[in-house]
This record gives structure tokens, sequence and C-alpha cells, in this order.
């Protein structure tokens, strides 16, 4: 297999990853998976028995979250309590499946009752997703810090902060894919990262991006996620 057919092949495959995540977070909507009076971890291993009935028995590569309320000013690094899920509540959902050895992380919010600010937030997630995506898609040589600065910029822009441990996504590929250290600013679209993101990996892969959203208003104590592949699609 020549260079170009395998990079294809590649680019194919996690598609067809996030496809099947896609397909996991709609039926969870359908079956109302994500309601008030049950528990975050409920809900958890709801979704995760969902993958399996929908696609056999799935690994995931990192953990599950589901978070809720004030649980959704959380970074992906803490462990908050579980929770129970109320009627005004706003909750979102990371999971990152694999699916033929290939990764999918694909991150979505619900908003469950009828908070305008809530709605608002949840409507602005997936906007600020496709700009910063049209931004990195205009900046050929693009840097993870640039592409974090934008993020900020837009989230600004909208009235909301970016939450999380200070990066806005990471690398993605064949499970495992390249190693994803704390200590390897590399790897992260984050302020330290003046490396470019279109780039090959240690194997000489092309390297393909997870871009993730946390818009958080930290006042009123909630947030929102919204993550999938930047560079594929």
């Amino acid at each position: 297999m020549d260079t170009s057919t395998a990079e294809d092949f590649r680019a194919r495959r996690l598609l067809e990853a996030q496809d099947k995540a896609t397909v996991l977070f709609e039926e969870v909507i359908a079956r109302g998976i994500v309601a008030p009076g049950v528990s975050e971890q409920t809900i958890s291993n709801d979704i995760r028995d969902l993958a399996n009935e929908l696609f056999g028995t799935t690994k995931h590569w990192h953990k599950r979250i589901v978070r809720s309320g004030p649980h959704t000013l959380y970074p992906y690094t803490e462990n908050p309590p579980d929770r129970i899920l109320q009627p005004d509540d706003i909750a979102f959902a990371d999971f990152g499946p694999i699916f033929e050895e290939f990764e999918a992380d694909l991150g979505r919010t619900y908003v469950l009752g009828e908070d305008p600010d809530k709605l608002r937030l949840a409507a602005d997630l997936p906007e600020v997703f496709e700009a910063g995506r049209r931004y990195f898609a205009a900046h050929p040589d693009i840097t993870g810090a640039q592409l974090h600065a934008e993020i900020a910029r837009l989230a600004h822009a909208r009235g909301w902060t970016l939450g999380g441990t200070g990066h806005a996504g990471h690398l993605v590929g064949e499970f495992p894919h390249e190693k994803i250290d704390a200590a390897d600013i590399e790897s992260y679209i984050a302020p330290g990262n003046t490396t470019p993101m279109r780039r090959t990996d240690r194997a000489g892969r092309i390297c393909h991006w997870i871009l993730e959203v946390h818009l958080v208003d930290a006042a009123r104590g909630f947030g929102g996620f919204h993550e999938q592949l930047l560079d594929v699609g």
C-alpha cells in the first residue's frame, strides 16, 4: 500500500469511527437516556451498554464522562462524585469508543429545561467549533497555540470562557495513538504548542486532531462541551 493510499485509509477509518459515535449519541437522544432523576453514572453505563448493543462489545480509549449541573465546569482530569440530574440541568457526555482499532472522540451537550442561557450555550458550542475549524483550514501553518488562542477569542466574543485544563484538543488515530503525555505539549492544542499542527508523527503518518470546545459560565455555575474530528471530514 503506497503512502497516499495508506493515509486515505486512515482518514476514512477515523471518519467511520466518528460516524458510529455520532449514531450512538443520536440514539442517546432518541431513547431519552439523558433525563432528570437519573444519575450521571447510570447514564454513562447506559450509553456504554447502548454502544455494545449497536456495535458489539466496544472498548473505550479514555474514561467515559457524563457531567451535569456544576460538574460541567470540571476539566477532564477531575472525578467529581456521582450526581442526579435535575429538571433544569445542562449536561454533557464525552466518550472515546474504539471501532475496529480506530479511535473516536465525541462530546455532546444536552439541555433538559428551558433556561435561555443554557440553551444559548448549547447552541454556541457547535458554532464555535465550526468557526475554529474554518480558522484552521484558512491557516496552513497554524500551531496548536494559535488555534487555542482563536478558540478562546471566539468563546469570549460570545460571552463565555474556556473551561478545561488549558487545552482545546489533542491528537487522535489508531489505538493506541501516539502517546498523549501531559508533558508532551506537542500532542495538544494548547498555548505552549508552537509546532505546526499539519505535520507527521514519529511514525511518519499524518497527524490528525480532535478539537474540543468547553465553554463555561463560571458565575452561574454551568458549562457545555463539544468535540469531534478537526481536520478530517
